[in-house]
């Protein structure tokens, strides 16, 4: 494959509305590579990103989950922890959710030997101290996973927990009976017993989920299909079930992993706007004020290179993406990046 170079990445955004500052870079802290961004604000206003330290660009082999913390709004960043090493094999797929009652942060991830990817486990680790430490693992796999699923994914970006208590997880799967990959949920009502939630259409795969102003969920999924548009689907009964699934005609899609975030002033989504699968660039965030029904402002916050994000909200009023990007749009992975923005700058 010939390899063309893009431009170089432009330099940092630093400003009264938007700020920039990598945390993750390929080849520091003791990893040639990290993917797979997770940012979450816990309930005493920590910042955890979270992302897979990685010793090649495979999506299977010797992979660990790692973390940086922040006390002050992201401005300054602990030293990289290891939260799960698993010798060669992979532990990925970060999807933490925070216990509202308790400030506890559940942590679900996933694992399979380095050797067969579709050999996935579902696994939960628990901090109760804003992620200095974690508990050991607890694996959940025999009761999330149907017998004909192979591989199987959480996340990865961040489960919610509704205002009734209930914790909801997004995952993805591929059914070996009938062909078909597809999104679902598992659920909690107290973050110990977790169980198999619905599943939406074919051809979609990792997805987010939020809480929408009537109570309903609403999923945001990957698209596998032709159409290069984000799948949606709501719940009424809390992620049990799922209205039929359909592609929003505003959200385009080059069936790569996107963000989505509830938060007081609307639904906050961000992806690649582009449609190529191997042309991932233009990271854009957009707002809706209608529950995703119509996305009312969007911003470029990535012209170039960039792929999967994972957004949150700071304890200062920001807000925060965390997104990879690089040097050539089919393989934008040589950092991890964390931007600030106010909500002025997302709808001037």
């Amino acid at each position: 494959m010939l390899l063309v170079a893009c431009a170089a990445p432009p330099p940092l955004a630093s400003g009264p509305d938007l700020d920039e500052q990598d945390l993750f870079v390929d080849g520091a802290d003791g990893y040639p590579l990290y993917r797979i961004p997770s940012l979450l604000e816990t309930r005493s206003g920590t910042l955890l990103a979270f992302a897979e330290g990685r010793r090649s660009l495979d999506d299977t082999g010797d992979i660990d989950l790692v973390l940086k913390r922040s006390v002050d709004d992201g401005a300054t960043w602990s030293p990289l922890q290891v939260v799960v090493d698993r010798g060669p094999d992979v532990a990925g797929n970060p999807c933490p959710v925070v216990d509202r009652a308790t400030g506890a942060v559940l942590l679900l991830f996933n694992t399979n030997p380095a050797s067969d990817a579709n050999q996935r486990g579902v696994w939960l680790t628990r901090s109760d101290d804003d992620g200095a430490t974690w508990s050991a693992p607890v694996e959940l796999t025999a009761e999330v996973k149907a017998p004909t699923w192979s591989w199987y994914a959480v996340g990865p970006g961040r489960g919610i927990q509704l205002a009734s208590g209930r914790f909801i997880i997004p995952c993805d799967h591929r059914d070996d009976a009938t062909r078909t990959s597809a999104s679902h949920v598992i659920f909690s009502d107290d973050g110990v017993q977790w169980q198999l939630g619905g599943s939406i259409g074919a051809d979609t795969d990792e997805a987010q989920v939020a809480e929408l102003s009537d109570g309903r969920v609403l999923i945001n999924a990957r698209d596998l299909s032709p159409t290069h548009r984000r799948a949606t689907a709501r719940s009424e009964d809390q992620g049990q079930t799922w209205t039929e699934t359909t592609r929003d005609p505003a959200l385009t899609d080059p069936s790569c992993e996107g963000s989505l975030l509830a938060t007081s002033s609307g639904l906050v989504f961000s992806n690649p706007d582009s449609v190529a699968p191997l042309d991932r660039k233009r990271l854009t965030v957009r707002v809706s004020h209608d529950d995703g029904l119509t996305w009312a402002r969007s911003r470029v916050l990535r012209a170039g290179p960039a792929a999967y994000s994972s957004l949150a909200a700071l304890g200062d009023g920001r807000l925060g993406c965390l997104f990879e990007n690089g040097e050539f749009s089919f393989a934008p992975y040589d950092r991890i990046t964390l931007a600030r923005f106010t909500r002025g700058w997302l709808e001037p």
